[in-house]
């Protein structure tokens, strides 16, 4: 069973603890679940193909079904992009950090196991000061999808993640509810119009003030 790690809201002892534990556990390829502002993750390595595999066998997900990945900053945009096109400045200014995913051209720096063998990955930058901080003491990438099982509801809290699940990773970062419940929205940014693969927390026509979307 996980080591359950609590953060006390307002105490950065706490916080810096939790951080610390699980940033030694990603660096030694094992399995972190973690609260975002949306739903909580399950984060692993991103650069580590045997962390990332891990992460598809607990969960149960589909081979076909690439792995989103979370960042610190656009720093890392650049680490995983080929680059950042300048049109999509002022949009991941205005939402990043958020609950948006860009879905842009990989660079050769990622496993093939993170996108399924696709040209493109998923990233974007998590708006939870836990989620933040634990990036930035791993100081690397992290793949992070739901921490949920395959076809199972993303949870808001701790007590919601599958025992199955609790069972089969290392550490369990729990910050309470995360008051989210709603997934970050996917956006496709390799074409103009960009196209939105998944709705989400962010609605589309707030999107459109900054970049054409079709649909």
């Amino acid at each position: 069973m996980a080591q359950v790690i609590q953060v006390v809201p307002g105490s950065p002892d706490s916080l810096n603890h939790a951080v610390q534990q699980a940033s030694e556990v990603l660096h030694r390829g094992g399995l972190v679940i973690f609260p975002t502002e949306t739903v909580y993750g399950l984060a692993a390595d991103a650069l580590s193909e045997e962390a990332v595999r891990r992460v598809w066998e607990v969960k149960g997900r589909p081979s076909d079904k690439p792995l989103p990945v979370q960042v610190a900053d656009v720093d890392g945009l650049r680490l995983l992009w080929r680059e950042v096109p300048e049109d999509l400045i002022p949009l991941i200014r205005a939402f990043m950090p958020g609950p948006l995913t860009l879905v842009y051209w990989r660079s050769a720096l990622l496993p093939d196991v993170v996108t399924a063998g696709a040209d493109t990955v998923g990233v974007r930058i998590p708006d939870h000061p836990v989620a933040l901080a634990l990036l930035r003491a791993f100081g690397r990438p992290i793949v992070a999808p739901s921490a949920n099982l395959s076809g199972e509801e993303p949870p808001s809290r701790v007590e919601d993640v599958s025992p199955r699940l609790l069972e089969q990773v290392d550490v369990v970062i729990d910050a309470g509810n995360t008051g989210g419940g709603v997934p970050s929205t996917v956006l496709e940014v390799t074409t103009r119009p960009a196209r939105v693969l998944r709705a989400g927390a962010l609605p589309t026509t707030e999107l459109r003030k900054y970049l054409d979307i079709n649909g």
